[in-house]
């Protein structure tokens, strides 16, 4: 009895391997320019926030944050004011703060809040939850982060590659380094990096990266 089983021809084959080589292909490529669409969006979060900080500061000849007048300046919604020290918040404040509960009443979070009653950025101005990134992190207005001295604006749960390539554009690629500064310990913001540390993509580690303003 003859036994008419066929086997796939080399062909055939061939055609599958291509074709899974095409949707691995396409599959990388989305997940690439997914990766580059988070990098340009989180970039434009630290220029916009800059360039509203700056704005602010020019229309009120105050940061937002440390505003003593904010109190006054807006009633409804009510906020808190500043005190007017010409900083925000306390230098050597050591982690991220997501700015909805228990500490929303520090300059670092009406730093949100005065800049949505001013109209420079969007959100609910009743509150002073800080905004989040493409990443699934958020802002911080922070003063004195990672060895930095001014104003800086931090983004934090970054993976490597994007964490990389935020600093890369804005400075010099190093996180103990420069005007552009990261991390992996999101409550050790008062702590510099060591100059000779670099960022890993490992798929694991998350950054939080500070910019100078």
């Amino acid at each position: 009895m003859k036994n008419n089983q066929k086997g796939f021809t080399l062909v055939e084959i061939a055609i599958v391997l291509v074709i899974i080589g095409l949707l691995l292909g396409g599959v990388l490529k989305g997940q690439e320019l997914i990766t580059q669409a988070k990098i340009k969006n989180i970039s434009n979060d630290l220029n916009g926030m800059s360039a509203a900080m700056y704005g602010y500061q020019d229309r009120y000849k105050r940061f937002p944050g440390d505003d003593e007048q904010a109190n006054t300046r807006w009633t409804s919604p009510t906020t808190k004011a500043g005190d007017g020290n010409g900083g925000v918040g306390a230098a050597g404040v050591k982690a991220m703060l997501d700015c909805a509960n228990t500490n929303k009443d520090l300059e670092n979070c009406r730093f949100w809040q005065h800049l949505r009653l001013a109209g420079f950025i969007g959100g609910d101005s009743a509150t002073t939850i800080a905004p989040t990134n493409a990443a699934g992190g958020f802002l911080q207005a922070q003063a004195g982060a990672l060895g930095l001295s001014s104003l800086t604006i931090c983004s934090s749960n970054l993976p490597g590659k994007i964490a990389n390539a935020i600093d890369a554009q804005f400075d010099d690629g190093k996180p103990g380094t420069g005007q552009v500064r990261g991390t992996s310990a999101a409550g050790a913001l008062d702590t510099q990096l060591d100059t000779n540390a670099g960022y890993v993509d490992d798929g694991n580690t998350a950054y939080v990266v500070c910019k100078a303003l």
